[in-house]
């Protein structure tokens, strides 16, 4: 494993699915935020990932992020905000609906979102709220990694 990966392979890694790897990071902030103002939407605020922080255990070896692991994603990709990495439920997307807010700050993947006013994100707004769901992760493609 390693070394980089080329555009063509990398886009048929997408479609296939094939390749994709999803990651666990405890974070320390993940709310939603309500407004006084009827009119200003609920948002969803967090980090996504973490940098400098050990992973979870991947199967006998663990991994950190390094600043900037991010940066020509959220400048180039089209990214959704997924319940569960599921497709069925888009929260939020930084490129189409604008829904979306990413930024790498100097603790790690910072995101906003505003999810539909749809019954399933309700409910997961309600999870949030009460504590039960108190994690992020995201989904990515390695392009590059050294072991």
């Amino acid at each position: 494993m390693g070394g980089t990966m080329s555009k063509k392979k990398r886009r048929e890694l997408r479609e296939t699915d094939e390749g994709f790897e999803r990651r666990y990071f405890d974070v320390s902030e993940l709310r939603v935020v309500r407004s006084d103002d009827e009119d200003e939407p609920v948002k969803i605020i967090g980090h996504a990932a973490v940098f400098d922080q050990w992973s979870e255990d991947l199967g006998g070896f663990r991994e950190k992020i390094r600043p900037g692991a991010f940066r020509k994603s959220i400048g180039r990709d089209d990214i959704r905000c997924l319940w569960n990495h599921n497709s069925d439920y888009v929260l939020g997307r930084n490129k189409i609906s604008k829904t979306l807010v990413l930024d790498e700050d100097e603790r790690g993947l910072a995101i906003e979102c505003t999810p539909p006013d749809t019954q399933y994100a309700r409910d997961f707004l309600m999870s949030i709220e009460r504590g039960d769901v108190n994690q992020m992760r995201f989904g990515f493609y390695t392009i590059k990694d050294n072991w």
